[in-house]
């Protein structure tokens, strides 16, 4: 792309995102050689101001190629902005060395890369990170020991811990890891129109997979010789597994000081993480901002985009350059049915709502009498759908879960028309009192919204694996912002799965991966004082104060 065509390409891109014009012109020289220290060699892109007053230097990693789309939100966009930008490959991907064995190696490689970054001529000093979903695990590594020189990183969507792999739910996520294997393990196939008819009729295939036993070979044949790693994931599914612990960062983070602005929606799969790390890092005195959307894990560089490059380039701006800030509070939030609110912190107080299940199917505030109790049967052979929720594929988001809350393994309790707005922001909390004859069952319960006609779309999700056979089982959905209008009712359905988004639990205690037999699970849920849903909630949002 010719200079005048590129530069006229970043000014539409510009007034169309009503982002900062670019201000200068830039070169880009491609397959530069970086050594590790095991003497393997990683590929880069660096991308070069024409400017003698550089803003800074930027480093993104990642798995997925250094083309586009990464070449135009990372390396062109910010180098357009007077930033030396560089965009590796991580080991064993698009020409880099080495065997790519997912989150293992971005400690190590992410120092050495840091030191090479040190000695080119053209560094300006000091550093920081940028990068989405894997791109902000490879940030959260390097801030296991980060460099001195490192003085920003822009985490958007990234996750910190992938032990389980579990993403704080207790279940494997299954659609996600083995879709995202799927892609992964075949995103190099020279084949572009192969590779495009594959990602078209990747949920399909997953979903056929999902339901076959022995689930590691239906697995296998789906991933053919791609992915090498995933059948290592499901022979290991304890979270305290010390075969995770070279990719659980949590405990490795208490010294990072990096100011870090964290940027996620209320439906991507890693948003509860999301919030935890702004509440970590603040707890320890350590400059974050907080930016949460009403988007996907896939929609925050397509509907989020505006938001997420305004303000990116403004952290940048303020802790590499020294610039006044424009963000006026640490934490932003999209709530749903009034826009954008500024907060000081994360959860906001709110006032707390308590809704009891009750007989016939209602949800209100009174307490039902002790003794009375639904069931329904989950039957792994028939299992519950996944409808919507935080997925990485394009299927997750907000949908109409209608039908899911009319199956007969769903137990669903609606309330009645709510008599004006009631904003909930924060973490709902249900506590189940709950029994089940099958030792080895699962909870996965949802927040729902129901319209004047009837139709339902979820609002937030909650899941439990290996749930005990007797008790009150403490379940935290996801953390939401979202405005129930008046009219409208509030729903809450309570299944034994959700699949599949989670692995479904066979109900018979054998090895995931070879497991072939299905086993039904009954459960019980007891109402009264016990089981109640509550909501962080009122009348009006929050307060900034």
């Amino acid at each position: 792309m010719s200079s005048r065509v590129a530069r006229l390409t970043h000014n539409t891109f510009s007034r169309v995102l009503d982002l900062p014009p670019p201000l200068v012109d830039y070169d880009v020289r491609r397959g530069l050689r970086v050594p590790m220290r095991d003497d393997v060699d990683l590929v880069a892109d660096h991308y070069a101001p024409h400017t003698g007053r550089h803003a800074g230097t930027l480093l993104v990693r990642g798995p997925y190629g250094r083309g586009y789309p990464f070449s135009a939100l990372f390396g062109s966009f910010y180098a357009a902005r007077g930033y030396h930008v560089v965009v590796q490959s991580v080991r064993g991907t698009y020409g880099s060395g080495g065997e790519f064995d997912p989150f293992v190696n971005e400690i190590d490689d992410g120092a050495d890369t840091a030191a090479w970054l040190r000695d080119q001529a053209w560094f300006t000093g000091t550093f920081a990170t940028i990068g989405l979903s894997y791109l902000g695990f490879t940030q959260w590594a390097l801030l296991t020991d980060p460099p001195p020189e490192l003085k920003a990183s822009v985490i958007t969507v990234g996750p910190d811990d992938v032990s389980g792999p579990r993403w704080g739910t207790g279940s494997f996520g299954l659609n996600d890891f083995l879709g995202w294997s799927d892609l992964v393990g075949h995103q190099e196939d020279p084949n572009r129109l192969r590779t495009l008819l594959r990602q078209l009729g990747a949920q399909r295939r997953v979903s056929k997979a999902a339901l076959q036993l022995p689930l590691g070979a239906a697995s296998r044949k789906l991933l053919g010789t791609g992915a090498p790693w995933f059948e290592s994931w499901l022979e290991h599914p304890e979270r305290d597994d010390p075969f995770w612990s070279r990719i659980h960062l949590r405990d490795r983070l208490t010294r990072a000081e990096v100011p870090v602005l964290l940027l996620s929606g209320w439906q991507d799969l890693f948003v509860e993480q999301t919030v935890e790390h702004f509440r970590m890092l603040t707890a320890r005195g350590v400059p974050a901002g907080l930016t949460v959307g009403p988007w996907t894990h896939g929609e925050l560089m397509t509907k989020g985009a505006s938001t997420v490059l305004r303000e990116s380039l403004d952290w940048l701006a303020t802790h590499l350059g020294g610039a006044a800030p424009e963000r006026v509070a640490p934490v932003r939030i999209h709530l749903a049915g009034h826009g954008w609110l500024e907060l000081s912190d994360w959860p906001p107080a709110m006032l707390e709502q308590v809704l009891h299940p009750q007989p016939g199917g209602h949800l209100g505030a009174e307490v039902p009498e002790s003794g009375t109790s639904v069931t329904f049967v989950y039957n792994p052979a028939d299992p519950t759908p996944t409808v919507g929720g935080r997925l990485l594929s394009p299927a997750g988001g907000y949908r109409d879960d209608t039908e899911l809350s009319r199956r007969a393994d769903v137990r669903t309790f609606t309330g009645v028309p709510l008599p004006a707005d009631l904003c909930v922001v924060g973490q709902p909390v249900l506590e189940i009192d709950h029994s089940c004859g099958n030792p080895h069952n699962d909870l996965f319960v949802r927040i729902s919204q129901v319209d004047a006609e009837g139709r339902s779309r979820n609002v937030s999700d909650g899941y439990v694996a290996s749930a005990p056979d007797r008790g009150v089982v403490r379940i935290a959905l996801d953390p939401i912002a979202w405005t129930f209008p008046a009219g409208t009712r509030i729903r809450l359905l309570i299944a034994g799965g959700s699949h599949p988004r989670f692995l479904r639990n066979l109900g018979t205690g054998e090895p995931v991966a070879t497991a072939t037999m299905v086993r039904t699970a009954r459960h019980t849920v007891h109402l009264g004082e016990a089981t109640r849903l509550v909501l962080p909630a009122g009348p009006q949002p929050p307060s900034a104060d």
